[in-house]
């Protein structure tokens, strides 16, 4: 591993991830959300990581105005610069399917990309409300979120799924929860004690579907 730095900073407190970690925010504070995103990729500018949001429900001007609203220095080219706001169904479900592989194919390259044009670290969020729309291999985006923790890392990456509590029902936030192994709890980011190794949560999953 290039081991420029050894551990990530998150802007929102003061705990600090290992070099790679996927965590996830479920919230039903608006004003909070916004405050932890927002000092979140604050931290990744000021640090020099590619950064990638990617919005559901607002456009990517609307998260604009309020990340600039909370503080966030923007970069003047805000489209496949270092900081880019994305369409999370564009990226997601490009061919307008859901295909797990492929999105973690493209994750893969842009880690590459990143440390190719000196980055150092590659840090997303996403709005993970798309998740809930009606598109084909939809049901597969838990399997999705389970197969980025084998991703080998050889390149510093951070990533939040923001999950909006009241939309998600119970039962599937908990399987959220199993296939994050960090969360981000009272504003603080912690191990996840309901974290289930990839592998275990995989051959659940698959048998039951």
């Amino acid at each position: 591993m290039d081991d420029q730095r050894q551990e990530i900073n998150l802007g929102f407190t003061r705990e600090h991830l290992p070099e790679s970690g996927h965590m996830c925010l479920i919230y039903d504070n608006e004003a909070q959300r916004r405050k932890i995103v927002s000092e979140y990729l604050a931290a990744g500018l000021k640090q020099g990581d590619l950064i990638r949001y990617f919005t559901d429900l607002a456009t990517p001007e609307d998260v604009c105005a309020w990340l600039s609203e909370m503080g966030v220095e923007l970069p003047e080219s805000r489209q496949g610069g270092s900081f880019s706001i994305i369409k999370a169904e564009k990226h997601y479900c490009p061919s307008g399917h859901f295909v797990p592989q492929e999105v973690l194919d493209g994750m893969v390259s842009r880690y590459a990309m990143a440390k190719e044009a000196g980055y150092s670290g590659s840090r997303a969020t996403s709005e993970m409300t798309w998740a809930l729309k009606d598109i084909p291999g939809v049901d597969r985006f838990l399997e999705y979120e389970a197969l980025i923790n084998m991703i080998p890392h050889t390149f510093p990456f951070t990533g939040m799924c923001q999950y909006d509590a009241r939309r998600f029902d119970g039962a599937t936030l908990f399987q959220v929860l199993q296939v994050h192994p960090y969360m981000v709890a009272q504003g603080q980011v912690v191990r996840n004690p309901y974290y289930t190794r990839p592998e275990e949560f995989l051959a659940k999953f698959r048998s039951n579907a």
